[in-house]
């Protein structure tokens, strides 16, 4: 089991939004979770703050499960997965926030299990001429990205800075590409210099294209994604 490994064991919690399914140590938490926000008190919400309704006996008012705003029922009523913030079951959420979970969906159900289960790539590191034969794939936890070979590397996805797509195939006049590699830049652990990496397909292994391209256009998506919620 990889050091980074070692703390995945997760507790179940019941909070007033619902099951969520947490890791037991904060420092598991991954980087593109989100936390539960704090519920506006109902004292405070006599309308509606979407249609602005009057809530009485009839209108009963309901909490976005992410944003915690206050809404009528009409306004409220879709339940829609929100793994950011490790929910067991779809939650209830107001119609903006729906659309913007919903739009994660595909990041959460499709990059982060492509990365999840791997792919193989000769690896390069910094100035060296030798590249390594590894399996690199995202930690079940997803704060690491692991790589393995005769060598062993794990590097932390909110320290990487840079992810630079290598493609072939295109020409002026427009046409497809196929990414076949990456240049990854990062920051290992008690330094400020960047340290770089070269991914490269193996031409060898046929049956590994297409599952390296894909694991590159989940790679870059990812690193996107990373750099966008360390922003909220």
């Amino acid at each position: 089991m990889s050091g980074c490994e070692a703390r995945d064991a997760k507790k179940l919690v019941r909070s007033p939004s619902g099951l969520r399914m947490v890791p037991e140590h904060r420092s598991a938490r991954s980087p593109f979770g989100l936390d539960e926000p704090p519920w506006v008190p109902d004292k405070e919400c006599p309308r509606c703050m979407q249609c602005e309704t009057k809530f009485d006996f009839i209108t009963r008012k309901h909490h976005c499960r992410r944003c915690g705003k206050c809404f009528c029922d009409k306004c409220c009523s879709k339940k829609v997965p929100l793994p950011r913030m490790c929910f067991v079951d779809p939650v209830r959420q107001c119609a903006e926030c729906a659309l913007i979970s919903q739009k994660e969906t595909e990041f959460y159900d499709k990059q982060l299990k492509v990365l999840m289960n791997g792919a193989t790539f000769f690896v390069t590191l910094g100035t060296s001429d030798k590249p390594e034969l590894m399996v690199c794939r995202l930690s079940n936890n997803q704060r690491y990205l692991v790589l393995d070979g005769d060598s062993h590397y794990e590097i932390e996805i909110i320290q990487i800075s840079t992810v630079q797509i290598l493609t072939e195939g295109f020409t002026p006049g427009g046409g497809n590409t196929r990414a076949i590699g990456m240049i990854l830049q990062y920051k290992a652990p008690g330094s400020e210099e960047l340290t770089q990496m070269k991914f490269t397909a193996s031409e060898d292994l046929s049956c590994n294209k297409k599952l390296a391209a894909s694991w590159l256009a989940a790679m870059h998506k990812v690193s996107k994604a990373s750099k966008m919620y360390r922003k909220l």
